[in-house]
């Protein structure tokens, strides 16, 4: 028996003044059924799912809902004020739950004074709430509130906290939290996974995978919609196309329809230009009788419409000056605020202290954290945004960093598109507006005002501006944030052709896996290093928590460590001074350092192995190989300068 549908979308169209939006748009939901919304920025998606909600109104076409379908919509960002605290702000979504506990308190209290008759008809509505407070899981509230406000980032401190007081981010999280309490026959979600770091991401994604109402998800994240949804709806040039899989399925089934829509277009132009060639060659002769058959069925056929192509951006990175092989050196370093910006306490704010580090060319490395851990903070510090408040670090030799800072900082809200170029390097006006152009700005686009741009605009115009700089050291804070699905994929593909250094901060899963190949993750305040890319992390992650319940995985790690360290090690030089000495030192610390990510990877490669990861084996194979290369190098190197050093001090070499 099928699924019965809780909503049916019948022939909706929408206009704002003379453009239309979408026309025709039909789709039904089922019950449970957990459901994509795709599209380009400016496509029309929440619009749609308000006319869904309720809260606008469609020009025609009609919305029909099951009976007594009880509807929770939540917006891209949450404009409300109120009194209460998080606690009490979250628990209001049990409103009708609470109300009838309390009626059944009040029923309790008059029970003891109630006539006979009285108490019967008492009983009866006592026995009424009590199976609707069951049923809506009233003895669970105080549980379920606590669940859900520590899965989305709120500590117990937090809850005592006035709403009112909080950022805008916050109160789009608080009021996801009621939109999840709620719980709805149809949870209609705008963006829901913005404001959310990693751990809240994961979070929500389990909460919704086991959950058993129907939800119409907008998301630019394609990891959370893989994991969601088994249904994907794709909103494009004003039509909605239905396709049966969640995500990373409807990537290929889209292609594979646009591929064969593309062939069909051509073969039947193809046709139509034999047609009327025929048609040419024999309207006066012999065969004229049959050219007007021809010309007749030309035009009674349906013409097929060329298949339609969103206008994509066009990033390309300028050749810019290769720099040396260490990028950037950290030394044991604390980054946070001193005590004049902190608290006012006199105490400096410490948010992060790393270990000595170091960026080689050719490194892409992706910085993960909790919000608020300070990974914007780092990134500021290491474009000289911000002082350290302990250590130091230096830039390697032809460095040129390029920043693009999170909320558009480096763009001028009183410019223009046009300026903004024009500023960043000379040129003219028209080489700008063809420039500008290839971030999808055109006609009066680039006459806007910077601040009157959208998000999505404000994001395009940043990576217009950060590519111009031919920079080797790219420093990226959420690049991926406002830019639609295209466009992420646009900047992975462009990122990957990059043959400089990334540094980088992202909550996007899908981006972090296609570009890190290292990963630096703030844990309680400090730093720690991991080889591979997002997938690689996590999987390290469970495996270093494996360890301590698991003596058999740990034996093993141990096993595959301990073939590495049994590799000879050069003797220490003999009492080395002057120059020769530091030479000497510094082959040691690179030795140490190749046999130390050495080590790393064979741990990688043996947990690619159990999870018989081919795409990651392959990765790491190509990883330590390359490793092994330089660790024989600097072998060589130590021995060549062990034995220059010795010959100074007239020994002669050991063998």
């Amino acid at each position: 028996m099928p699924p019965t549908s809780i909503l049916s979308v019948s022939d909706l169209t929408k206009t704002f003044g003379t453009e239309e939006i979408f026309s025709g748009v039909t789709f039904q939901v089922a019950e449970r059924e957990h459901v994509a919304l795709v599209g380009v920025n400016g496509a029309g998606k929440s619009t749609l799912l308000r006319i869904v909600a309720g809260a606008e109104h469609a020009n025609s076409g009609t919305v029909v809902r099951a009976t007594g379908l009880r509807v929770t919509y939540l917006p891209q960002e949450a404009r409300f004020t109120s009194d209460r605290t998080v606690r009490e702000e979250a628990r209001s979504a049990f409103e009708p739950v609470l109300l009838a506990g309390e009626r059944m308190r009040e029923i309790e209290a008059a029970m003891g004074t109630a006539g006979e008759g009285e108490l019967e008809a008492l009983l009866e509505e006592y026995d009424r709430l009590q199976i609707r407070f069951e049923a809506a899981g009233g003895y669970d509230v105080e549980h379920r509130t606590d669940e859900v406000l520590s899965g989305l980032g709120f500590s117990e401190e937090q809850w005592a906290e006035p709403v009112n007081r909080l950022s805008g981010g916050q109160k789009t999280r608080v009021a996801l939290v009621k939109a999840l309490l709620a719980d709805p026959d149809l949870l209609l979600l705008d963006e829901p996974t913005n404001h959310l770091d990693l751990e809240m991401l994961e979070w929500l994604e389990t909460f919704l995978r086991g959950w058993n109402g129907a939800c119409l998800i907008v998301s630019h994240d394609r990891y959370f919609l893989d994991r969601v949804t088994s249904r994907t709806l794709d909103l494009a040039f004003g039509r909605l196309e239905d396709y049966p899989a969640p995500y990373g399925r409807f990537l290929k089934l889209r292609e594979e329809r646009m591929a064969r829509r593309v062939q069909e277009y051509e073969e039947q132009q193809a046709f139509i230009a034999r047609t009327e060639e025929f048609i040419r060659k024999y309207k006066a002769g012999q065969r004229s009788k049959e050219a007007r058959g021809r010309q007749t069925r030309l035009e009674r056929m349906e013409r097929l419409q060329r298949p339609q192509e969103h206008e994509a951006l066009s990033l390309k990175m300028g050749s810019a000056v290769r720099s040396g092989r260490v990028v950037l050196h950290l030394s044991p370093l604390q980054v946070g605020y001193p005590p004049e910006a902190a608290n006012g306490h006199g105490q400096a704010e410490v948010l992060v202290r790393t270990p000595e580090l170091e960026i080689e060319r050719g490194d892409r490395v992706g910085l993960l954290g909790p919000n608020g851990s300070g990974k914007t903070t780092l990134l500021r510090t290491l474009t000289g945004q911000l002082q350290a408040l302990k250590g130091r670090f230096q830039f390697g030799t032809n460095v040129k960093v390029g920043y693009y800072a999170q909320a558009h900082e480096q763009l001028h809200r009183e410019g223009t598109p046009l300026s903004t170029i024009l500023n960043a390097q000379p040129m003219s006006e028209e080489a700008a507006r063809t420039y500008l152009g290839r971030f999808l700005f055109s006609e009066d686009d680039v006459f806007k005002p910077v601040g009157a741009l959208s998000g999505g605009e404000r994001s395009r115009l940043a990576l217009a501006v950060l590519l111009l700089q031919q920079a080797n050291l790219l420093v990226l804070d959420e690049p991926t944030n406002h830019l639609d699905i295209h466009a992420r994929e646009t900047l992975e593909e462009m990122l990957g052709d990059f043959d400089g250094t990334i540094l980088f901060v992202s909550h996007d899963r899908y981006f972090i896996d296609r570009i890190a190949t290292r990963i630096w993750a703030i844990e309680g305040g400090g730093l720690k290093t991991y080889l591979g890319n997002y997938t690689d992390y996590q999987r390290q992650l469970g495996r270093r928590e494996a360890k301590a319940k698991e003596t058999e995985r740990a034996a093993e790690v141990v096993a595959v460590k301990s073939v590495k360290e049994t590799a000879p090690h050069p003797a220490p030089p003999r009492q080395p001074d002057g120059r020769a000495q530091k030479s000497l030192m510094q082959a040691e610390r690179d030795i140490a350092k190749l046999e130390g990510k050495l080590n790393e990877l064979s741990d990688a490669l043996a947990v690619a192995s159990i999870d018989a990861d081919v795409d990651a084996l392959g990765r790491l194979g190509t990883e330590y190989e390359r490793t092994q290369t330089e660790l024989e190098e600097a072998y060589a190197r130590w021995e060549t300068l062990s034995a220059q050093f010795e010959l100074a001090a007239g020994t002669a070499p050991s063998r």
